[in-house]
């Protein structure tokens, strides 16, 4: 069996690889960005994994479904003016597109009626045909607080907003001074048994701060993986210092990491053996070595799917 911790649209992209691997899968995926709004539950990252797997992805967006329509946010924007000024009421900077609803609808009357979150996944998974596992890193309330080191737009410098916020509402534009993972400290893992037999263990090409760091906050994981650090090998999301899609490298930046492939290292060397680098970082390698992590050098830039497949497949030979 092969695990990946996987969070956002790189781990989707990466987990296509796998869709034909003989080996079964789990996908184990942060649920620190989890929010609710309009009395909705949205899981961000188990959305974007379930529809990129089930070939319904926006591929421009990179989030949300293809041939989406707006109607319902943009009906919202009628009550704007007549919301009262301390009511968070029809919030329009997340936008929810009409047939996405539609998940987020199911999921929220199933956990009103009991059910837990790793339940409501598979069978939003099975409902989407999905044939890899794909499983919440816990079924209890974790969630990813962002202080601001600056001022942004409504001048609160050092205020603690939510992960949604901070990247949908205010485009991760502002500067930060501290991640925390609210709830992490007591909530129950439901990976360790997967993380424990796996064959594998794939650290997916996410932001290792605000996708992987909320799995490895949870009770046992890091030590789990520590123990099992020759067989899990992680992809760097950071090539030739910036990353390709989100705020990976401004957040290592502003958090005192190196915003790089050797910086990548460093965070993942205490649980990882091996880290697989892009060839625009190749004179790194070393560097990378250095850090007490064997270093593979090949295309991590998943521009096709033949390049996908062969990452995949690179990932899983660098542990076997």
């Amino acid at each position: 069996m092969i695990a990946v911790l996987a969070g956002g649209v790189g781990a989707a992209r990466f987990l296509n690889g796998l869709l034909n691997s003989a080996t079964p899968v789990v996908a184990i995926v942060n649920t620190g960005d989890d929010t609710s709004l309009h009395g909705l539950y949205i899981s961000p990252d188990l959305d974007t994994i379930t529809y990129t797997l089930a070939n319904a992805i926006d591929p421009t967006r990179g989030w949300g479904l293809a041939d989406e329509t707006w109607n319902a946010m943009s009906a919202l924007t009628r009550y704007a003016s007549h919301r009262p000024a301390d009511s968070s009421a029809a919030p329009t900077w997340f936008n929810l597109g009409d047939k996405d609803l539609a998940t987020h609808f199911y999921r929220t009357a199933r956990l009103q009626e009991g059910a837990q979150l790793s339940d409501v996944t598979r069978e939003i998974t099975a409902a989407w045909n999905i044939p890899l596992q794909i499983m919440p890193m816990t079924n209890d309330p974790v969630r990813t607080l962002i202080t601001l080191a600056n001022d942004c737009e409504a001048g609160f410098a050092g205020s603690r907003i939510s992960f949604q916020e901070y990247f949908v509402k205010y485009r991760h534009s502002v500067a930060v001074s501290e991640i925390q993972f609210a709830g992490a400290d007591s909530a129950q893992p439901l990976c360790l048994d997967e993380l424990r037999i796996a064959d594998s263990i794939v650290i997916a090409p996410s932001n290792p701060l605000v996708s992987i760091a909320p799995i490895r906050a949870l009770r046992g994981v890091d030590e789990l993986l520590a123990q099992r650090r020759d067989s899990v090998c992680a992809i760097s999301p950071i090539v030739a210092g910036s990353a390709l899609k989100g705020p990976a490298d401004r957040l290592m930046t502003e958090l005192g990491h190196d915003a790089s492939v050797v910086g990548v290292a460093r965070l993942y060397a205490p649980i990882c053996g091996t880290l697989i680098i892009d060839h625009a970082d190749a004179h790194l390698a070393s560097h990378v070595e250095s850090e007490g992590m064997r270093c593979i050098v090949t295309d991590t830039i998943m521009k096709t799917p033949e390049i996908t497949v062969a990452l995949a497949q690179c990932a899983l030979e660098a542990t076997s």
